[in-house]
């Protein structure tokens, strides 16, 4: 009988006959023999953790302090990095839409941006656009089209009351006049812009929480709980090490090999790190944290923190370690640019491709992946085979 590999879950997880069956049908698809390390009661107790959620009808969601807040929050997520205000510059399609529309008015046939009108309202644009709250975040080509024509046709349409100015069409524009009207225009626009980011931005956020607020919250309930719980998991999974070999990962001659997800990725490097440490001679985690963990927190143990200068050399006591993710998976880090092995060699971090299907929830496809399978096959091979 081959030396068995060991699966460590991750967060969330409160089922043991279904991570047992997980554990069952990818070892069929991997190869080795697979035993599930079950550690899920010892996690957060998330039974109520509804009651800390706000819901719509809660009332929380109406205050404007709170909508805006939570829509700015996904806005952020939204929209583009590009910031219009620190380029000094009106964004293209707005431009050329005011430029278009003004000289379209004039029907005169002059050259694009000959009308007369066209420099000053552009310049008077530039200067009040960085004062927009909404607009000047959108990077939208038709949006902001679209905003160049409305502000060109609330200048040619106007026309003032004592007929000193008949819009573009006949009078001259006052400076003041123009100025004034052009603000008023754009303030009017970015309060419906902004409305109306705030309503999708809203229902996108309530969504989000919806679909993702139960995986989250169980993640962070998880690790809250293993933060303060370490020693009591940590002899959980050397226990159910022990069941099949109390030799087993107790020294160099008797290393384990261990496939771990998620946070289960940070028990396994925990352990393999200790003072006294699980001998691990394969480590294969995905959708893992220990990088990002180690450089908040430093998990101690023979790990010395990240200074940022060189990487922190792990302990011959953790010899291999293949580390997968996948691009959407919000909770999956790399570990080759924090981490060195023993031989001077960084782990290896394998991106997965994602998968349409997946959604965008990917922390917890892994299992069902092909991919996985393989990696797992390649990762626990022996160094000689």
């Amino acid at each position: 009988m081959d030396e068995p590999v060991f699966v460590i879950h991750g967060v969330g997880n409160r089922d043991p006959q279904a991570f047992t069956a997980t554990v069952a049908a990818l070892q069929a698809a991997a190869g080795p023999t697979l035993v599930p390390i079950y550690w899920g009661d010892l996690g957060a107790d998330d039974r109520f953790i509804d009651l800390a959620l706000p819901s719509r009808s809660s009332g929380l969601r109406d205050t404007p302090e709170i909508v805006g807040a939570l829509s700015e929050t996904v806005l952020a997520a939204m929209l583009s990095e590009t910031d219009w205000r620190a380029s000094g510059d009106l964004p293209a399609p707005l431009r050329d839409a005011v430029r278009h529309s003004l000289d379209a008015s004039q029907n005169t046939g002059l050259r694009e941006g000959d009308c007369p009108h066209t420099k000053q309202v552009l310049a008077t644009l530039a200067e009040e656009w960085p004062t927009t709250r909404w607009l000047s975040l959108v990077e939208d080509p038709s949006l902001l089209s679209e905003t160049g024509t409305a502000i060109a046709h609330s200048v040619t349409d106007t026309q003032e009351p004592d007929n000193s100015w008949d819009g573009l069409r006949g009078g001259t524009p006052v400076d003041g006049t123009l100025r004034s009207l052009i603000r008023r225009r754009l303030a009017d626009l970015d309060r419906v812009a902004g409305a109306a980011m705030q309503a999708v931005a809203g229902r996108v956020n309530h969504s989000l929480r919806d679909r993702f607020g139960p995986g989250a919250t169980r993640f962070l309930g998880d690790v809250l709980v293993y933060q303060r719980h370490r020693e009591q998991i940590h002899a959980r999974v050397r226990e159910q090490i022990a069941a099949v070999d109390p030799e087993m990962g107790s020294c160099p001659d008797r290393p384990v090999r261990v496939v771990a997800h998620s946070l289960g990725g940070v028990i396994a490097v925990d352990m393999a790190t200790a003072r006294e440490p699980l001998w691990t001679s394969s480590l294969l985690t995905f959708g893992s944290q220990p990088a990002y963990f180690h450089l908040c927190d430093p998990r101690g143990g023979q790990l010395p923190p990240y200074t940022g200068h060189e990487p922190v050399t792990l302990p011959n006591s953790l010899a291999r370690w293949t580390n997968l993710w996948q691009p959407l998976d919000v909770l999956a880090f790399a570990a080759s640019r924090v981490f060195r092995l023993a031989d001077g060699t960084p782990p290896v971090d394998l991106p997965l491709p994602h998968a349409a299907t997946a959604g965008l929830w990917t922390h917890s496809v892994y299992w069902n992946l092909p991919e996985l399978a393989s990696a797992i096959s390649d990762a626990m091979q022996s160094p000689t085979s």
